[in-house]
């Protein structure tokens, strides 16, 4: 239902993930009879999780580690890892700014040119590691790389930005017609972000296999503020699960929704599902673990922007393996460890058994839910994250 802003103006409600709950079903189930496997092309992975396309989460190395899990790891190919042989050292760097220095210090770090010969090095270096490579592209530069990267033996291609559409505008008679790169491209291809339904529908009828949801909804990100433009997550899955119902109703197609950022906790990514999304890309949780190459910082992709940065490094620590930030065992209580473990219970506790089943999940208004009855642990800081 619209509010009106004023006599000129009126707005949907949207919502977040605080905002929602998900409701327990008649029936529960052991979680060792759950399935939360999905398909992504022709490739059939163990975990609904992306590592997100950052450099202080991705690196060749925590790819291999996470695809070995079962999950992928999304490398930035315009990145700190395709700018610098010692890819190290500047990392070393970035963590070391103070945070006034932090962002015109990474803009310097950044304006060093992609290097093509590490761009297909990388590629190779996670394919040695016997796991899928998945690596991101800016729609400006993905025509500059894509051959190089399908050479270098890629597996998953990502197309991303703050916002990608498929219908871009430009005076200067450059812009990616997405539909006719997309059909070109022999591997699955994954783009975004999006936040509505119209432009999560377009882009779904360019090929791809996978759209993002999520503007501005991490925890690195300053988009919001910057441009003032955004969609909380619950609201822009939801519109994005509809966009894909659509979409398989006129193609026969199914396009995974991938809720893309705004997460920290397995019931977040439990909600995000439960709102319709196939998977999720995270990437502040995954900063946190002690094999990240951020070294207990975490940025986005737009915070180094030369003239108009979009993102924070934000301090996150290192307080956990990525073993067990992903699959466990979980030692706090506060829902920031064993997240599929999480998502899996959650699925068993509401009585479904896979991915599918639990998009169909009750949902229900609930501003109090995390914080009915919580008085105890509010004041003692405990289990809140």
């Amino acid at each position: 239902m619209d509010v009106e802003i004023g006599l000129g103006k009126k707005a949907r409600q949207a919502y977040g993930f605080d905002d929602i709950a998900i409701v327990p079903s008649r029936r529960t189930r052991d979680p060792d009879d759950v399935d939360i496997g999905w398909k992504l092309g022709g490739h059939l992975l163990e975990l609904p999780l992306l590592a997100s396309a950052m450099d202080g989460v991705v690196s060749p190395q925590t790819a291999i580690a996470l695809g070995r899990m079962g999950g992928l790891g999304v490398l930035n190919l315009e990145g700190i890892f395709t700018r610098y042989a010692d890819a190290e050292k500047q990392l070393e760097r970035i963590a070391g700014f103070s945070p006034a220095e932090a962002t015109s210090g990474m803009q310097e770090i950044y304006a060093q040119p992609v290097e093509p010969n590490l761009v297909a090095r990388r590629i190779e270096e996670i394919k040695a590691g016997g796991v899928l490579a998945a690596g991101s592209l800016t729609p400006q530069r993905v025509r500059e790389h894509y051959e190089l990267v399908l050479e270098a033996g890629l597996d998953v291609l990502v197309i991303q930005g703050t916002v990608v559409s498929a219908e871009h505008v430009s005076s200067n008679g450059s812009a990616l017609n997405l539909k006719e790169f997309i059909s070109q491209v022999p591997i699955p291809v994954i783009v975004g972000g999006c936040a509505s339904y119209h432009t999560a529908l377009h882009l779904m009828r360019t090929g791809a296999e996978g759209v993002l949801v999520g503007v501005g909804p991490g925890a690195a990100c300053t988009t919001r503020g910057v441009l003032g433009v955004g969609v909380p997550q619950a609201t822009a899955i939801s519109d994005a699960a509809a966009a894909r119902a659509e979409h398989l109703l006129a193609t026969g197609k199914y396009v995974n929704v991938i809720a893309d950022g705004g997460m920290r906790t397995g019931g977040d990514i439990a909600k995000a599902i439960a709102c319709g999304a196939d998977a999720v890309m995270i990437g502040s949780p995954l900063a946190r673990a002690q094999e990240a190459p951020g070294r207990g910082f975490h940025w986005g992709m737009a915070t180094f922007h030369p003239t108009l940065p979009r993102g924070a490094r934000v301090e996150v620590k290192q307080v956990a393996t990525l073993e067990e930030i992903v699959v466990g065992p979980a030692r706090e209580n506060d829902g920031t460890l064993n997240l599929m473990g999480a998502l899996r219970t959650s699925m068993a506790t509401c009585g479904y058994e896979n991915i599918h089943d639990f998009q169909r999940a009750e949902i229900m208004l609930a501003p109090s839910i995390k914080t009915e009855g919580k008085a105890l642990q509010q004041a003692q800081r405990i289990g809140m994250g």
